[in-house]
């Protein structure tokens, strides 16, 4: 499939259930690689709407990190592993903080 067909078949998605947050978090991945205006917009929806999504915060805070939005991916790193933490989801909890730490060195926040 390709990625127009995907992007056309997630919004269909969003129309159907716009209540689920799955569907803006494929859209904004769909989007990394050529549009991301509309992954931004992705992202920031999910981080405002559906703050209890769990996987936005690894993908929103590397993304936002790859943007030089330092202290965005800050805050959403130290509110994802919080989520994490509050959620008992010891998976995620290990990606986040890894994936912090190395965000930290990255970019001299030591």
């Amino acid at each position: 499939m390709s990625k127009v067909a995907r992007i056309a078949m997630l919004k269909s998605f969003v129309e159907q259930e716009p209540e689920n947050p799955f569907n803006y978090y494929a859209l904004a991945l769909e989007h990394l690689d050529f549009d991301l205006n509309s992954a931004t917009d992705y992202f920031k929806k999910l981080l405002e709407e559906y703050p209890e999504y769990l996987p936005t915060y690894f993908h929103a805070a590397s993304f936002f990190a790859d943007q030089g939005e330092v202290t965005s991916s800050k805050n959403i790193y130290e509110k994802g592993i919080q989520l994490a933490e509050f959620q008992k989801d010891e998976k995620a909890i290990k990606e986040l903080k890894n994936s912090y730490q190395n965000f930290l060195f990255e970019n001299d926040l030591y």
